[in-house]
């Protein structure tokens, strides 16, 4: 007998009978965080007595608070979810994956979707049509233009894939449709013996900010695509049993801040903490007052304070919240009973309540919190309101060079009159992102402002490219309920679509006149965004500096017209009385603004717009749908492809090989993020890319983004270490000039090029690559491209000061070693610029089922002299060892089930 079978109980909830795994009564289990109380059920329920034992459990119970990582166990997710940027690459496998198990002499039906597999189209929809009224519907019949050999594919996934549900484009955000309507906190399922089985939701995606679930109590985090993939199939997730840090929220939050000001002041206290790989667990008596919307904004954000997630505990709150979103009485009553029955109840003022231990600890009074923005290019960097001007005015000049014209430009426009733009203008002010549209209380503050602001007769400056993209249909419900929608109409901000937009780069085009004028006079203009990513190169190609706000700020930003203003000392413009406006006139106090939402957000709202979610509208319906078990690929199709990684594989894997003779691909610094090495945006015919595009027939108008095209290998390899703003400080090692976006230095031709070409010319000729970088490679986005771009362009091996978690994985995913310096060592203290040929031996020890510590690197200069030292290798499990000797995770998944 196992504790799988000693444990297994029976609870009681809403007058049925359900079987469940009690983890009340293991010895250990009160003094841990809930986040692990959640592992040790996943443990429990999925033990096997090989991948997981009684003994996992064990060392998970015996847990010791101080202790740092070192166990490792196999976290098994009850749901995976995806959007289609990062979803349709993983379909792209798996479809592949099938031909490639035919090819292999299988059954291509063992390729299925072992876990229930959710995906929500939200980011292809692009802002075109803006500030009028019909732009929604506008936006999606270019959606589908664009997009309908993309949605032929899902469609056809849909119907050959078992427990695989798209959620049709123009229904919301994937994290706020999770929230509100696909997670289940408690699950069920019948069983072979006639009982229902309950059980902990849990859920991995595709997505970094599948951690605002954690505001239900959900645990889950971003996972690249290709460990998405593998758990899809039935395969857990290899992890080591992290710190946890103890984040107690006190007070209460003052007048004037709202949600997103909490957000932005939590993510530059732990990103100064330093979280990254750790749990961050919120706890005490304080969290009770937190809204469930307040906590899902927070949750949200756990990828940009680093941590793996941010999580908050069931009680009361999460109740009120599942009735609310239209869950049914006896949902919620499984959900409370559950959560009793096995310690998972988080409500500090019961008298049996124990609190928990952690690792670490962190404490925010909310009464301190003051309104905040962040940027101009990361998410942890905070800055005061009131200090915002004083900040753009240091800022701006590293933005500036000789080219850029200090002095007003004139331009001249249809759509908007004539105007003059110069530096510091906002040029995008745009409501967008699963961050903050999930929250009532900042997009009714937003309707509030709206209102005040049309009262006074203020309107945005016509520079301003103005957008409204809610996270589902039910904010659009409530805006018009409240009577809102009708003054952010008067304002600009009309619908422009349900989905991710500005955030993913999906801006949409500026005005050709404005685009031009910002161009051809080298501008620094600005974007605000009520979104939790504003990287360099992200949210628009005419846009240097990006900032992140609230809902109503952004339209104050909007109002103002420029990052160059104190809302403190300046007006926003003159009102129809003719007296100076001040943001402290139009801005609506916290009673004005919980009155508005307690009386126009509603269950049945929730229940009308989810009753049909899967359904889809008269164009999803409408598209031809391919049949069959296998997916009938197009040579001629730019969006769809046949992946090529499973290529000549073989029954079993070729043994690993140190390297030899590798050169430097790229040379980058610190804080390079996942839309540096992949980026998701537009791109231009000169490109890589586009030139594969043009080749094709495809006219410049017609490219999408790179994150429409991720179905297509041969477009995302040519857009790898693409962005326009990434600089490879190899040009400079050469004595060549630095030119932003994908271009270094080819030692074979011994000339500049782009990184693509170099790249074809080395693996033509054999020669391994490696990339050098500072701290934080990696961060950002949980894209599988920025891994399988990595690898298709022949780099073998990264070496950095340190990783972010996802990306560290993904390498390791796709069979690419990820390395680090020694502690407290750099390139440039080791003295290497990128021009040496590099030697890593020590891999081969992997063969012998042994993971080295480090493994020794040996750079020769182009003089014949060498610098050697030992690089940390970071494969830190034994299930990341079996991937990387496999050639990557799909691979090592696709053996097995051939087994």
């Amino acid at each position: 007998m196992s504790l799988r079978d000693d444990q297994l109980a029976t609870l009681k909830a809403a007058g049925k009978d359900f079987d469940y795994y009690n983890i009340a009564n293991l010895d250990g289990i009160d003094h841990l965080p809930y986040s692990l109380k959640v592992l040790v059920e996943n443990l429990v329920r999925n033990i096997d007595g090989a991948n997981i034992t009684d003994e996992h459990v064990k060392t998970l119970l015996d847990w010791d608070p101080n202790a740092e990582p070192s166990h490792e166990i196999q976290f098994t997710p009850s749901r995976v979810i995806m959007q289609d940027f990062t979803g349709v690459p993983c379909i792209v496998d798996l479809a592949t994956m099938r031909d490639a198990v035919k090819d292999l002499g299988g059954d291509p039906e063992v390729i299925n979707p072992q876990v229930q597999s959710d995906m929500v189209i939200d980011h292809s929809v692009q802002i075109d049509k803006y500030g009028i009224a019909d732009a929604v519907q506008q936006n999606m019949d270019i959606e589908y233009q664009r997009n309908g050999e993309r949605y032929q594919f899902l469609r056809w996934g849909q119907q050959a894939f078992k427990n695989f549900r798209v959620v049709p484009p123009g229904t919301g955000i994937i994290h706020q449709v999770n929230i509100e309507y696909l997670a289940k906190v408690v699950m069920s399922k019948a069983e072979a013996n006639g009982n229902a089985l309950a059980y902990l939701d849990s859920c991995v995606g595709t997505d970094s900010h599948t951690t605002t679930e954690n505001g239900l109590g959900v645990l889950g985090w971003g996972v690249g695509g290709i460990e998405a993939e593998a758990a899809m199939l039935g395969q857990p997730i290899s992890m080591l049993v992290p710190r946890v840090v103890g984040f107690k929220l006190t007070g209460s939050i003052p007048e004037g801040v709202t949600a997103t000001d909490v957000v932005l002041t939590i993510t530059d206290m732990l990103r100064k903490h330093g979280v990254v790989g750790k749990f961050v667990e919120f706890y005490g008596e304080g969290i009770a007052s937190v809204p469930l919307a307040n906590r899902a904004t927070i949750g949200n954000m756990g990828p940009e304070f680093g941590s793996t997630c941010g999580i908050f505990p069931i009680d009361n709150v999460t109740l009120d919240y599942l009735r609310l979103t239209g869950r049914s009485e006896e949902q919620v009553a499984l959900v409370e009973a559950y959560a009793k029955a096995n310690k998972l109840w988080g409500d500090a003022s019961d008298p049996d309540y124990v609190e928990p231990q952690y690792s670490e600890y962190e404490e925010l009074d909310l009464g301190t919190v003051v309104p905040s923005i962040a940027g101009p290019k990361r998410p942890q960097d905070r800055i005061l309101l009131s200090e915002a001007k004083e900040m753009f005015e240091k800022t701006a000049p590293a933005y500036e060079t000789e080219k850029t014209v200090k002095d007003p430009v004139a331009v001249s426009t249809d759509f908007r009159g004539d105007f003059d733009i110069e530096n510091g203008d906002v040029a995008i002010a745009s409501i967008t992102s699963c961050t903050n549209t999930s929250n009532p209380s900042v997009m009714i503050a937003a309707g509030l402002i709206a209102r005040n602001a049309h009262a006074r007769g203020l309107k945005p400056k016509p520079w301003v490219k103005t957008s409204l993209a809610p996270g589902s249909q039910v904010v659009a419900d409530y805006l018009k309920a409240a009577g809102l929608q009708d003054d952010l109409d008067a304002l600009g901000y009309q619908l422009v679509g349900f989905g991710c937009a500005t955030c993913i780069g999906n801006s949409g085009p500026l005005l050709p006149e404005i685009s031009e004028a910002i161009n051809a006079n080298d501008l620094t203009v600005t974007a605000v965004l009520s979104g939790n990513r504003n990287f360099e190169g992200r949210i628009s190609p005419d846009v240097k500096m990006n900032y992140l706000a609230s809902p109503p700020l952004v339209i104050a930003y909007a109002l103002a017209g420029t990052m160059d203003f104190d809302f403190e000392t300046q007006p926003l413009g003159t009102g129809a009385d003719g007296n100076d406006v001040y943001l402290k006139d139009i801005w609506p106090t916290n009673a004005e603004v919980a009155a508005v939402v307690d009386g126009s957000v509603s269950r049945e709202m929730f229940l009308k717009d989810y009753a049909s979610v899967f359904d889809g509208d008269h164009r999803w319906k409408g598209l031809d749908v391919p049949e069959g078990e296998l997916f009938a690929w197009n040579d001629k199709s730019t969006y769809v492809r046949k992946q090529t990684f499973f290529d000549g594989m073989k029954a079993t894997p070729d043994p690993v090989a140190d390297i030899h003779g590798a050169r430097v691909l790229a040379l980058l610094g610190d804080s390079v993020t996942t839309d540096h090495i992949s980026p998701a945006g537009a791109f231009k015919a000169s490109s890589p890319a586009g030139k594969y595009l043009t080749e094709r027939g495809v006219e410049p108008k017609n490219f999408n983004s790179y994150g429409s095209r991720r179905g297509n290998h041969e477009i995302m390899v040519r857009g790898t270490f693409g962005n326009i703003r990434l600089r490879n400080q190899l040009l400079a090692s050469v004595g060549e000039e630095v030119t932003p976006g994908g271009f270094t230095y080819d030692f074979l031709a011994k000339k500049p090029t782009t990184i693509f070409e170099a790249s074809r010319d080395y693996i033509d000729n054999k020669v391994p690559l490696v990339v050098l970088a500072g701290k934080e490679y990696g961060t950002g986005s949980s894209r599988d491209w920025a891994a399988k771009g990595t690898v298709m362009l022949g780099v073998k091996a990264v070496i950095t000061e340190s990783f972010e978690r996802i990306h560290r994985s993904n390498l390791i995913g796709m069979g690419v070693l990820p390395l680090q310096f020694p502690a407290g060592e750099s390139y440039e203290s080791l003295g290497l610029n990128g021009t040496e040929t590099y030697d890593i031996a020590g891999v081969e020890k992997l063969n012998e089922g042994v993971t080295p510590k480090t493994v020794h690197v040996t750079a020769t200069h182009e003089d014949g002299s060498k610098t050697e030292f030992d690089a940390v290798v970071r494969i830190d499990t034994p299930g990341e060892a079996d991937y990387y000797r496999n050639g990557g995770i799909l691979q090592y998944v696709l053996r097995n089930l051939m087994k």
